[in-house]
């Protein structure tokens, strides 16, 4: 099936891909909305506009649009927009979608779907959360975290690449305070800085924290591909 992939930069939605991949489809174009801010309920925030340079190393065609508010729906409606321009564009069948196991956010991807005659791919839906995150970190998936607002979570897990020792501590930590270790609740959120479907790694060159006690996020502020191809 001929697909666009619904895409932030984050491990779920990049593994997504490779999932979908794996299976036999075909990821004609990479898809993102770019919300007003971090208040958004069902879009991706911290370091979006980076979504470009994995695209580039991806070597995936990327649409964007930027959503001038963070109402659900005035976001939903922009993501609705930029999948007919793909259904035009590249003659898409189905989107990929990383969920895995927020309803809300699989039924709001679905009626968009349903409304412009797409299918809806969701290749981790249901994945057990630990036995995922293994998974992604034995397939070389690199990923930092790059945004934290739980208990448990503080300013030492800014920027930091997930290993399987760090995976120990967030399952821990997860049991001790309470939060989804895959963050899928806005927990946390992350960014992918090198996997098995990139041309190139992507160094950061310039960032800073930024944490208020309790929240906190990692913003890159210089990155580039390495010139290393796989």
């Amino acid at each position: 099936m001929i697909l666009a992939a619904l895409f932030s930069g984050g491990k779920d939605s990049t593994f997504s891909i490779y999932k979908a991949q794996k299976l036999g489809h075909q990821i004609k174009c990479l898809v993102t909305v770019f919300p007003k801010s971090d208040e958004s309920h069902l879009l991706h925030y911290s370091n979006i506009e980076l979504s470009e340079l994995q695209s580039k190393s991806l070597g995936i065609p990327h649409l964007t649009i930027k959503a001038d508010s963070y109402d659900t729906e005035v976001e939903l409606d922009k993501l609705e927009e930029v999948l007919e321009s793909a259904k035009i564009k590249f003659g898409i069948e189905g989107i990929v979608h990383g969920g895995i196991m927020s309803k809300f956010q699989k039924d709001k991807f679905e009626k968009i779907a349903d409304d412009i005659g797409l299918e809806l791919i969701s290749p981790i839906w249901h994945k057990g959360q630990v036995d995922y995150l293994k998974e992604l970190i034995e397939e070389k998936f690199d990923f930092i975290i790059t945004s934290v607002s739980a208990d448990g979570l503080d300013e030492s897990w800014l920027g930091k690449i997930i290993d399987l020792n760090d995976l120990n501590k967030l399952e821990s930590l997860s049991t001790k305070h309470g939060f989804n270790i895959n963050f899928e609740g806005g927990e946390a959120e992350t960014f992918v800085i090198n996997c098995p479907l990139f041309k190139n790694p992507i160094s950061i060159k310039k960032s800073k924290k930024v944490w208020d006690g309790y929240r906190g996020r990692f913003e890159i502020l210089e990155a580039e591909l390495k010139n290393n191809v796989r």
